[in-house]
């Protein structure tokens, strides 16, 4: 015997009530949420928000002093690339859930949510933080300061 429409529109309600509440409550978790991550050279340090956004840097034991700009440039993408990757991949465990399909209600399907396209290059912990494989190399170096405090560079490719 099937069940008659109002039951089936008020459980399809309350699961739709229950779905928004749990949807509340993981964007109130993840507002205050951030992933803070060392390169691998251990110089830098990032804090790197939900949205994927450098909230924080710092750079370690002074080992900047004796790296030069497209080294520290680079441990400060590396770093940030995996920050990114990391709050993406928390971003995904928290909200997956939401998206199966009801147990309740079988007419909700679920939603399929395309993480690639949300996300990109961040959920690759290899990228740079400009999306490339680690191991590439920064295509612009500072040759030198002006003397207003400018950089001058050439890009290579």
């Amino acid at each position: 015997m099937t069940e008659p429409i109002e039951q089936r529109i008020a459980k399809a309600m309350a699961e739709l009530e229950s779905v928004q509440a749990a949807v509340a409550r993981a964007e109130e978790r993840l507002s205050h949420a951030s992933a803070s991550v060392r390169s691998r050279d251990r110089a830098v340090e990032v804090t790197v928000g939900p949205a994927g956004e450098l909230t924080g840097l710092k750079f370690l034991d002074n080992k900047y002093r004796s790296m030069n700009a497209t080294q520290l440039a680079a441990s400060v993408m590396e770093a940030v690339g995996r920050g990114r990757a990391q709050m993406a991949r928390e971003v995904m465990a928290t909200f997956a859930p939401l998206a199966e399909p009801s147990a309740e209600v079988p007419e909700l399907r679920g939603v399929d949510i395309d993480w690639n396209r949300i996300f990109g290059s961040a959920l690759s912990a290899e990228t740079d933080g400009y999306g490339r494989r680690g191991g590439s190399r920064l295509h612009d170096e500072i040759d030198e300061d002006t003397d207003d405090g400018t950089a001058r560079g050439r890009g290579r490719s």
